[in-house]
């Protein structure tokens, strides 16, 4: 499968294909937010990427993650459960971490449903580690456990070049 399987960013066909897929793997028993329209605004965002892995005739997997100007937010990861334990959640991270490394982005967060154990050893595995806990950050149900991986240590100067931060309703 690893000569079949390819890698590549998402076109607004994909859209409803990525919106089943977290519908009924990711968001399951939460109602469905990541609707076709809204994974469609996320792969036309400059500011996101939405990276999928085909096989010939199938999407079997997808990843959303959002670039921020000093991190990045993984919102979305999902697998075919044919095509999981192959290595494919695998390699869409890794690709979006070469990516994030590539926009000098310091470190990736991420969330999961607190009693997700697999996706919670996977993350482990790939060198994320737990920062929080937050309870009720689904839909106000089920608690979620948020995790990062810091991609490169912040250097002295990124911190003294820092403007304050005003609140938008306050600047002039």
């Amino acid at each position: 499968m690893n000569n079949t399987l390819k890698l590549r960013l998402a076109n607004p066909e994909d859209a409803e294909r990525i919106a089943r897929m977290s519908r009924d793997l990711i968001e399951e028993g939460l109602g469905w937010s990541w609707i076709p329209a809204r994974v469609k605004s996320r792969i036309q965002a400059r500011e996101t990427l939405v990276l999928t892995a085909k096989v010939p005739g199938a999407l079997v997997g997808f990843a959303i993650m959002e670039f921020l100007e000093e991190d990045a937010h993984l919102a979305l990861l999902a697998v075919s459960p044919s095509y999981q334990r192959c290595g494919i959640g695998h390699r869409l991270v890794r690709w979006l971490e070469k990516s994030a490394e590539v926009a000098g982005i310091s470190a990736i967060h991420l969330e999961l449903r607190a009693g997700n154990l697999a996706a919670h050893a996977f993350y482990r595995s790939l060198g994320y580690r737990e920062v929080g806990l937050l309870p009720r950050y689904y839909r106000a149900q089920e608690a979620a456990i948020r995790m990062m991986r810091q991609l490169r240590a912040l250097r002295w100067s990124e911190f003294s070049n820092k403007q304050p931060l005003t609140p938008p309703f306050l600047s002039s």
